[in-house]
This record gives structure tokens, C-alpha cells and sequence, in this order.
């Protein structure tokens, strides 16, 4: 089949188009990716061998915009959405598959407008806005949340899966705000340092770029050595030596703590869109499996609570709610319906 691959903006979407487009090229499918020339895209798959080509148009978020600003975008999408139509034709494209965000509009809407079946992978427990609109045209709608036939494990690299082991007792920390990192949580890594100082705890902090030197120094003041990064592509690594996570609950870290079997106590991102994260986090404790707790003060306790209590229940739990290979099950439903 010729699949065509589109969405992105972060790389939370864009980690997902990567793990489906690898199973897709290795069942022998030939694959190109849509998205936009703002955001990570071209970050991403611009220099990129995996795609037999990588088109980036020139395209905005709407929902953030307003008066001028928001039709200004609007035209952007109109015009990509006609580029995008080119695109599925000359490819000759069976299927597009959409991981959400806003690269994803014009060729998702220009699947509708062509007629090419269109598949959609939701990556939070909160449905995105486009997602929301494009999910009752769509020949296939995937959630790691869901339950019935629009279930999928989630597609995480299959190294979390490999390196998984069950944690018993609380030896090493990982403090996780994701790629840009997080004040609240760098501060609260730093105020609960010396108390897992004090526990021959070792902690492992990625802070954020922007937070390094503040974060550095901070741990060096308090005469507490830590390993502290600002960004880095080893995160995979860094989780396989943890025990316990404090982190931000966006999809794909979850996830990926979720497969490697690491108990995490989440705090969301309060201003994430339509609360998603909290959301996300929730189905972890749903199935008490980890903890979750809004950002605010007086959390430090709470964090000493959790990881001073038996944490292999939850590292057994964890394990239970994702299988590998979740990317190659989505192929193989687009490749059912197509």
C-alpha cells in the first residue's frame, strides 16, 4: 500500500508518525509524511531516510489565534489542503493516517475531499479538537484509552519493552518535564533533594534547556550531585536505570514509563488543552497502577508518601496495560480496512 502520514507540530505527535511509518516501511508499504513548516516537523523528518518524501506546508494553529490572526490560518490550511489533495494524487495513496496536532489538518481534511480512507490516532485520553470534528468520517479511529475495537496499545519504542523489569524498592529517581521542560517540577526536584540525599537516593533530572544552569546550580549549592540534563535524545536510557518517576503526564512519556514498568507520581500540565494530561494520568490511576496529583503546594509530602510506600504493585499493574507492538497492530487494522 502507499500510506501517507501527516500531523505533528510537537513531538509528542510526531514520536507517533515515526513508530507507525517504521512498521509500516517494515511490512513493505511505501510511506511519505505531510506537515508543517512551523513546529518540529522538519526537525524531525527533514533530513529524514525513512520517508520517500516529506512535504512541509505552510500552515499555523488556529485554536490559539483570534480575529485577522485566525482567518489568516484558516487561508493557510485552505491553501495546504489543495497541495495536499496533489499529494494523495500523484502518490496514488490507499490511506492517510493523521496523528493529530495542527500539521495534520490539510491532508486530513483533503482525505475527505478525495475520498482516500482516512485513519486517525488519538494519542491523549481527551480527543483533540480536529480529531473531535474528523473522527465520524474516518475508516479507522485508534485510542490506547478506549476500549472495543478502537483500542491499540500505544506505540512506544520497543526498547522500553525490552529493558523492562519490575521495581521492588526506590534506589534512583527520575524527575521528567518534558522536552522544554518544567519550572514547578525543577523546583520541586530541588526542594525534595536533600531528603533523597539523606536516602541514598540518586536522582536524575531532566530539567529543560532554558532551567539547566538555574537547576546546576541549584544541586551545587545544595552540595548534592545529581545528574542533570537540559535536553537529551537518551531518555530511554535514563528511564531503564529508574525506579520511580516525577513527571509531566503527556502521552508519550506516560506511555513509554507505562511499558518499562516504572511507577510515576504525575503532575499535569494545568494548561494543557481541554486538560488532557490530567486526563491521561487518571486512566493510570484508574487502574492504580501510579499517582497523580494537581500542581500546587504542599506536594513534597505527599511525594515522600509515595515513594516510601510498596511500589511493586503498582510496577506489576503497569506492565498489564500495554503490550508491545502496539504501532504494527495499527498497520495492521489500516491494512484490514483499506
Amino acid at each position: 500500500m502507499n500510506i501517507i502520514f501527516t500531523g505533528g507540530g510537537t513531538g509528542g505527535h510526531l514520536v507517533i508518525a515515526l513508530s507507525l511509518a517504521e512498521a509500516a516501511r517494515e511490512q513493505g508499504h511505501r510511506v511519505i509524511f505531510i506537515g508543517s513548516t512551523s513546529g518540529q516537523d522538519r526537525q524531525w523528518f527533514g533530513d529524514s531516510d525513512l520517508f520517500e518524501e516529506a512535504h512541509f506546508l505552510d500552515t499555523t494553529g488556529v485554536v490559539n489565534k483570534k480575529g485577522f490572526g485566525k482567518l489568516n490560518a484558516l487561508w493557510k490550511i485552505f491553501k495546504a489542503l489543495l497541495v495536499s489533495r496533489s499529494i494523495i494524487r500523484d502518490f496514488h495513496a490507499d490511506a492517510i493516517v493523521s496523528v493529530g496536532g495542527f500539521s495534520a489538518a490539510p491532508a486530513a481534511i483533503a482525505a475527505l475531499t478525495t475520498k482516500t480512507p482516512l485513519f486517525i490516532h488519538e494519542q491523549n485520553a481527551i480527543t483533540g479538537k480536529l480529531n473531535k470534528v474528523l473522527r465520524p468520517y474516518a475508516k479507522g479511529f485508534f485510542s490506547s484509552y478506549e476500549e472495543g475495537d478502537n483500542h491499540c496499545d500505544y506505540p512506544v519504542n520497543p526498547r522500553y519493552f525490552q529493558n523492562a523489569r519490575l521495581r521492588d524498592a526506590v534506589k534512583t529517581v527520575i524527575f521528567l518535564g518534558g522536552s522544554q521542560g518544567a519550572k514547578f517540577i525543577n523546583d520541586l526536584a530541588l526542594e525534595i533533594a536533600p531528603w533523597l540525599n539523606e536516602g541514598k537516593i540518586h536522582i536524575i533530572h531532566q530539567c529543560g534547556l532554558k532551567e539547566e544552569e538555574r537547576v546546576k546550580k541549584g544541586y551545587a549549592d545544595l552540595g548534592i550531585e545529581a545528574e542533570v540534563y537540559g535536553f537529551t535524545t537518551k531518555i530511554a536510557e535514563l528511564v531503564e536505570r529508574s525506579d520511580f518517576a516525577i513527571s509531566r503526564s503527556g502521552a508519550s512519556t506516560l506511555w513509554e514509563l507505562c511499558a518499562a514498568g516504572v511507577p510515576a507520581f504525575y503532575i499535569p500540565f494545568p494548561f494543557a488543552a481541554a486538560d488532557h494530561q490530567f486526563h491521561n494520568a487518571r486512566y493510570i490511576i484508574d487502574h492504580d497502577a501510579g499517582w497523580c496529583e494537581r500542581q500546587g503546594d504542599g506536594l513534597a509530602q505527599k511525594l515522600q508518601e509515595a515513594i516510601l510506600s510498596d511500589i511493586r504493585p503498582k510496577s506489576e499493574m503497569l506492565r498489564h496495560l500495554i503490550a508491545p507492538e502496539g504501532a504494527v497492530e495499527i498497520i495492521e487494522k489500516v491494512e484490514e480496512r483499506v
